[in-house]
């Protein structure tokens, strides 16, 4: 086989994975990345290396649940743990997301007004109904390729890195380097850094997008089907690998260029990322500005789509119903209901007159009440016989997983406890 036709078989491996991945680097995951680089600069760089076999292992176990299983996250619970339980992870997710939702959106708005002017709240609201529109409409294998293409929009921070004039021995440096300092506002940037790399919403949707590509080429779920899992199982590893990959390199990018422009210029307070997008014109130039205003455009295009769809996920299998992107609206009412309330109470958040900055302090509060527990969750659904049957967890991928509860459990842990 040619390097382009092994190319080609590399690229059509990738799908829940990269999206997912991509999406985990949102607006609000900007604000946070771009806050770390204009306050520390270099110095937190180390924690997204550190980060990166968390989110692996993690994002891995979400996946091969849905794919052996036939069932996302929130229908294991349902069959296998207590009602309150899935009741319980459940609500959190969903006020997690609705909030999440409305920073993002009012992220997408505020890039909009910067680049060009306006009304914001109109802009907010138009990104509210154009996802929402795309995501009800749409044939799942159409959305999934526009989502695929949409993940490209994050090249505007690799970009934006190009132009900032990063000194690359210090900056490469950091990353194997810790620059530890012992402060509550240091040990808080980390906290946050791990809240935006593990996120609950990305294992619901990456777990859902297995089983859309399940009906989608018409196969089976692995359990009643595991001579198929070895191949199916490597897929699941490169997908995701590639996927957490991208999301680390521009997570990088981001506080990469905002250390070399921001801090460099003693720009240290920003709250999100249409400031860290202003902040940058007078230091680096219009064309980083409008790079990074329009990257902010672009993943919110993606982020919110699959908050929204992470929710839907949930909520559907909490019911037990079933609920999928590729099903007529009239079939699915309770899917798609979810997707247009949760992404039109996060445009409301702006006209309630939230503060985007205190809504996304709250979201991370709810956020790291969850993912400690939902991981752990997952992960004896992953060793659960009932649920895997012969195909549970490897070893290596349970301990693996465990580490990164601990680590997650460990950070809500300072959160809420600061020392």
């Amino acid at each position: 086989m040619s390097e382009q036709g092994k190319f080609r078989q590399f690229l059509s491996r990738l799908g829940p994975g990269l999206v997912t991945g991509a999406a985990d680097d949102d607006p609000s995951g900007i604000g946070t990345h771009s806050q770390v680089g204009a306050q520390f600069g270099y110095g937190l760089s180390w924690t997204f290396l550190f980060s990166f076999p968390l989110m692996v292992a993690i994002q891995e176990v979400a996946a091969e649940i849905g794919r052996v299983t036939g069932g996302g996250i929130a229908r294991n619970l349902r069959r296998h743990y207590p009602r309150w339980l899935l009741v319980s992870m459940v609500s959190l997710l969903l006020v997690a997301n609705i909030i999440n939702l409305g920073a993002d959106l009012a992220a997408m708005g505020a890039a909009v007004g910067l680049l060009i002017g306006g009304p914001l709240g109109l802009y907010t609201l138009m990104f509210g109904v154009i996802c929402v529109a795309t995501e009800v409409w749409m044939s799942y294998e159409r959305y999934s390729a526009i989502l695929k293409w949409t993940t490209l929009s994050l090249f505007a921070y690799v970009a934006v890195v190009m132009v900032a004039q990063v000194p690359w021995g210090e900056a490469l440096t950091s990353l194997i380097v810790p620059q530890i300092e012992w402060s509550g506002a240091y040990a808080t940037a980390v906290v946050a850094i791990l809240g935006t790399t593990i996120s609950p919403y990305l294992f619901f949707w990456q777990a859902g997008q297995e089983i859309e590509e399940q009906k989608r080429h018409h196969v089976k779920p692995l359990f009643m089907t595991p001579k198929e899992a070895g191949p199916e199982l490597t897929r699941i590893r490169i997908d995701t690998l590639t996927g957490m990959a991208f999301s680390s390199i521009v997570s990088l990018a981001i506080v990469f260029a905002t250390a070399a422009t921001l801090h460099a210029n003693g720009v240290r307070d920003i709250e999100t990322s249409a400031q860290a997008a202003e902040a940058l014109r007078p230091i680096a130039g219009n064309f980083a500005f409008a790079l990074f205003a329009l990257g902010i455009i672009g993943t919110g295009m993606l982020a919110v789509p699959v908050l929204a769809g992470s929710a839907a996920y949930a909520v559907t299998e909490m019911f037990g119903l079933k609920g999928s992107l590729d099903a007529k609206p009239r079939k699915a009412k309770l899917f798609y209901g979810t997707i247009a309330i949760t992404t039109m109470l996060g445009v409301s958040l702006q006209y309630i007159g939230i503060d985007p900055a205190k809504a996304l302090y709250w979201a991370a509060v709810v956020n790291g009440v969850l993912a400690a527990p939902l991981m752990a969750v997952m992960m004896l659904i992953a060793r659960n016989r009932r649920a895997m049957h012969s195909l549970t967890l490897s070893t290596r991928a349970t301990i693996t997983g465990w580490i990164a509860t601990a680590v997650m459990a460990g950070g809500a842990n300072f959160f809420f406890s600061p020392p």
